[in-house]
């Protein structure tokens, strides 16, 4: 069982940075595959990064590449999503979530067996 803490949400004006963070218990952090996801009012839960065990491989929805940065620390149990360059379309809750198969570049939402609850970014124009 693993259990996620979300953080650094906000309210911000377009084109701020924010860094989310994502804290996980357990001692197996390093055997998950990690990722972030996001859903705004009306939508569905979207991919937005996927990190591997080792942090040496990544992924990014085509929406935020060359904005967002996902890394982590498994010394700290932590995943990070650093948002730069924000817009209002990036307004939306932020989830992390960890799978524990490790599956290659992981942007199935069923993928994931565990999640956070999620922490909200606004993004004023």
């Amino acid at each position: 069982q693993v259990q996620l803490v979300e953080s650094g949400g906000g309210l911000v004006q377009a084109g701020a940075s924010l860094r989310l963070s994502c804290a996980a218990s357990g001692r197996t952090f390093s055997s998950y595959g990690m990722g972030w996801f996001r859903q705004a009012p009306g939508k569905e839960r979207e991919f937005v990064a996927h990190i591997d065990r080792s942090g040496g491989d990544t992924e990014y929805a085509n929406s935020v590449k060359g904005r967002f940065l996902i890394s982590r620390d498994n010394s700290e149990n932590t995943v990070y999503l650093q948002m730069l360059s924000l817009k209002p379309e990036d307004t939306a809750v932020y989830y992390c979530a960890a799978d524990p198969n490790g599956y290659y570049k992981a942007t199935d939402p069923t993928h994931y067996r565990y999640w956070g609850q999620g922490t909200q970014v606004t993004v004023s124009s």
